[in-house]
């Protein structure tokens, strides 16, 4: 059960809808969010090109959640689009998507924007990083410097395909959003990498965590949940 007066995040790598057992089934992963009913979910490796003439996989999760959705499509084809999208109940204030593209590596993104609850706003940052540990390198200290502006509770969650965790980075981080989770999430069906993670500050700022085994079947990651409570300071209007 959720606590009371907190809110709910959710960050899920969900591979193209296509699960353990090479079915496409987007009902599974949006059964999976409705099981945990998030405010707020970050979604990796959206895949609309397996929709073609039919409804849009990124249309098809923004109801699974709420009304509002912001899309970070990174391949677009005649087929369609793949990428990360960000859908929430509640509405975005000011919003910014970066550009967190390494020389000639897959195109990636992280999602930068203000979440308007009942309870207060706050800042979200959903990223997916690169497979390459260089590429990962650079893109971690972009993501450091974003970390940085923190003028209210901030959530910063996502894939981050690490497994070494360089020291200076994870260092770095965990100095300016103090609050994690440590769930092992990849691959699915025995989990031994913590490849998706949810950062937070201030501290104390996360209530619990945890993922969903029941989801093993249908994405090679686990859904990793949290429960947060927002800052008073950050009930402002923007």
């Amino acid at each position: 059960m959720r606590p009371p007066f907190t809110t709910r995040v959710m960050t899920w790598n969900i591979h193209g809808g296509v699960g353990t057992d090479g079915r496409f089934a987007l009902a599974r992963i949006t059964e999976t969010i409705a099981r945990h009913d998030p405010d707020v979910a970050a979604l990796q490796e959206v895949d609309s090109r397996r929709t073609t003439g039919q409804r849009s996989a990124f249309e098809v999760l923004r109801e699974a959640v709420g009304e509002h959705g912001i899309e970070a499509k990174s391949i677009t084809t005649a087929d369609g689009d793949y990428g990360q999208m960000v859908v929430s109940r509640w509405p975005f204030g000011a919003t910014e998507v970066h550009d967190l593209t390494v020389g000639d590596y897959e195109p990636r993104r992280a999602i930068e924007t203000q979440v308007r609850t009942p309870m207060g706003t706050f800042r979200l940052v959903a990223t997916h990083f690169g497979l390459d540990l260089t590429e990962r390198r650079t893109q971690a200290q972009r993501l450091i410097e974003i970390a940085r502006r923190h003028p209210m509770t901030t959530v910063m969650l996502g894939d981050f395909n690490e497994w070494f965790w360089p020291a200076s980075f994870r260092g770095v981080l965990g100095r300016e959003l103090p609050d994690r989770t440590r769930h092992a999430t990849f691959p699915s069906w025995w989990p031994v990498l913590r490849l998706d993670r949810i950062f937070c500050w201030p501290r104390r700022t996360l209530v619990g965590s945890f993922v969903d085994r029941r989801a093993a079947r249908a994405s090679d990651h686990l859904p990793v949940i949290a429960d947060i409570v927002i800052e008073p300071s950050s009930n402002q209007s923007l």
